[in-house]
This record gives structure tokens, sequence and C-alpha cells, in this order.
């Protein structure tokens, strides 16, 4: 189907890009903001931004997918030729392709992992706050989320708890002896932190975890669930000093431990959920310390994530069902325009007494359902016929 729409997905993921290239891509939450500002300041009218630790991605209608991504490397810390090299620009049905992937999972690099689901409807109702969003985006959206919750529940592509949070207790559980009974700090309470922090309690039996946070409340939030021990962000480095493991899953742009916070030689597992990291890459370089990023987490793999991957067809089936029917639903809209036109041309060469005019309109009624039946039914000679009925009867269908 040729002209589906001017819809464009640009952005960087896990698969071309290292984890210090997206972070210089990510973007924050006053970032996006930003950003999704200044395009509807530009007559933007369908934009939508996902940053997360594997992929940051600008979904859109545009004229040309360049000013995407000028937006892309504008508000974040990355530089056009870096996207040249490892970015990408998918356009019209590939694009949506894209989103409904991303969307179910199936593009993640754990794959099944429908956390992404919930940042996608985070993203838009984002976009809505600043009313650039549209019906293009929102019938989107909600046939993604349809996919996602039917892939869910009718398929097994979910089974086993995989997400980021769950590998890093999992990697915690295979390579820590006695773990129950180490000094645990995770530093940091977001969305990551909070799970990470429910996977470690169900699963190591550890009840002696201290929790930091830049926000103190934010901490003690989390702290009164799980009736944990919080400690003020001053008091970071002494903590560390106390810890056999710590977890880092910050939202922080630069680095929050490095190697002076360091003080001895005891052993010391540090996992970096961040994005950007936040913890400085030269700590590897210390005989007493295990550094664990994200990527070297997310390529664990185990007999869950192994037993997804022959869902993936069951999976594809699904989405391919609603992804068509979402198709069809851009196709009818393209027709619209030119069977308004015609409809008000024929409607105003009408009759003028009333029971005939009346008549008439039923005709052009039928008509033009007629012409709309076989358009949807004759998708691929839809363009040649539209075109056709816009010179027989001289339309504008703008």
């Amino acid at each position: 189907m040729r002209n589906i729409i001017r819809y464009y997905v640009v952005g960087l993921s896990y698969k071309n890009a290292d984890l210090l290239t997206r972070g210089k891509f990510s973007l924050s939450k006053s970032q996006i903001s930003l950003l999704l500002q200044q395009a509807k300041s530009d007559g933007l009218n369908e934009l939508m931004v996902i940053s997360t630790c594997n992929r940051t991605e600008l979904y859109g209608i545009v004229e040309d997918p360049q000013i995407l991504i000028d937006y892309l490397c504008k508000f974040s810390k990355g530089m056009l030729a870096q996207f040249k090299q490892k970015g990408y620009v998918l356009s019209e049905q590939q694009a949506i392709n894209h989103v409904f992937k991303v969307g179910c999972g199936l593009d993640s690099q754990i794959i099944g992992d429908f956390e992404i689901i919930g940042q996608l409807k985070k993203s838009f109702y984002n976009s809505k706050k600043y009313d650039i969003v549209n019906g293009f985006s929102e019938r989107l959206v909600n046939s993604v989320i349809q996919a996602s919750k039917r892939i869910k529940t009718e398929t097994k592509l979910s089974s086993g708890a995989t997400s980021v949070s769950f590998a890093s207790v999992h990697y915690i559980l295979e390579n820590v002896k006695d773990v129950k009974n180490k000094s645990i700090l995770l530093f940091g309470t977001g969305k990551i932190g909070r799970n990470t922090c429910e996977n470690l309690i169900k699963h190591t039996q550890n009840d002696h975890i201290t929790l930091i946070n830049r926000s103190e409340e934010s901490a003690k939030k989390v702290a009164g669930k799980f009736n944990l021990v919080v400690k003020s962000f001053k008091d970071l480095n002494q903590e560390i000093i106390k810890s056999d493991i710590v977890i880092v899953a910050t939202g922080a742009d630069d680095i929050t431990v490095d190697q002076s916070i360091i003080a001895n030689d005891k052993p010391l597992l540090i996992l970096d959920l961040s994005i950007p990291s936040n913890v400085d890459s030269h700590l590897k370089n210390l005989d007493n310390v295990t550094l664990v990023n994200l990527d070297e987490l997310s390529q664990l793999t185990n007999a869950a994530l192994n037993k997804r991957k022959q869902y993936i067809p069951e999976a594809n089936t699904i989405l391919n069902e609603i992804q068509n029917d979402f198709l069809k639903w851009i196709a009818h809209r393209k027709f619209a325009p030119t069977l308004k036109a015609l409809k008000q041309t024929l409607l105003n060469g009408q009759l003028s007494k009333k029971d005939e005019a009346q008549e008439f309109s039923q005709i052009v009624y039928k008509l033009t359902g007629k012409v709309a039946n076989y358009l949807k039914e004759n998708p691929s000679k839809a363009d040649q016929t539209l075109e056709l009925i816009q010179q027989v009867y001289q339309l504008d269908a703008e």
C-alpha cells in the first residue's frame, strides 16, 4: 500500500548502539517536555517520544524525517554524525510495524518484556498533555495496547519473570554466595529501583537492605512498603563502604559512583541499572570490584527466556491481525476526503423539489457507499480509482 501516511520512527536501540551511545541520546523528562513544546510551536500535530534504558525513539507525522532527527540531536547530548552511524529511520508501514513490535515486547532486549507497553502509554499521555497527538496516534496506541493484552493472555511469551530488575536479582543469586546475609544497598527508588527492591526481597529473603535516594521522601515510601532502612543521600559514601552489593538505579545525567567512593579492598559487586550509566566504568579495573551494566545483565539467558522464543510466531499472528485492522482503518481514512468531495459535488446538482431532492440524496449516499465498499475490498486499486474519480469529477479532495 503506497503513500499510507508520512509516519516515521527515528531512533537508536540496543540492537545497534552500545550503552554509552544510548546514554548520549537518552532524554530526561524535562528534555522531552522541551522537545514536545518546540515541535508543537513548529506546527507538528502527531509526535510521541519514548526514552528507556534500551531505546530512544521519536514517532511522528512529518514531511521529512530529518525534522525528527534534528529534534533528537538538539535536545539530547547526541550528535548528528553519531546518529548517522548508529541510528535508524523507518517509514510508513515499516514504522507502524515497529511500534507494534516495541509495544508487544517483541523488539525488547528481553523478549516478552511487557513493561514497555506502560512506557508507550505514558509517552502518549505526555504528548497529549502538550496537544501534539490526535486521532492517528490515539488509534495506533490503542491498537498496540489491544495486541499486547492479547499476546499476554493468549500466549506464554511473558512466562517467567525476566525484566531488567529480575535479571539483576537473578545475577546476584547466581554469583553471590550466602546472599541472605549480605549487606545490600539500593541507590535510586524510581520504577526500576522499586521493582528491583521487590525482587530482592522476594527471591533473596534478605531483610537488611538499605535504600538511598536523592529525594528521601521517595525512598521512605518504598521503605515503608517493605519495612527497610532509609539513609540520607549525604551518607552514600559511608553506606557503599559497608555494603557487599550496590545496585545503582538513579535517573542522574552524570556519574554518581566513582573510584573515590571505593575506600577499601573489600569485595564489592556493583550493578548499574541506569542510563546514562551512573557508575564510572573505570571501577572495572579495581581487583575487588565486579561491575555489571545493563547490557551485560540483559544478555543473561535462562530457561524462561529460551522458552519464550517458541511463542514468538504465535505472538506475531496476533500482532499481524490487529495491525492489519489498523492499516485498513488508515486506508479507509484516506478515502474519506475524495468520497466527501464526490458526495458534495453530486448533491450540489440535486433537484429543487423537496421530494425529488430527498430521493436524489438517497441515490447519492448509495452511490458513494458502493464506491467506498469497492475501495475497501480492492485496496490494491484504491489509489488508481481515487485518482480517476478526482479527474472525472474535477474534485478538490484536500
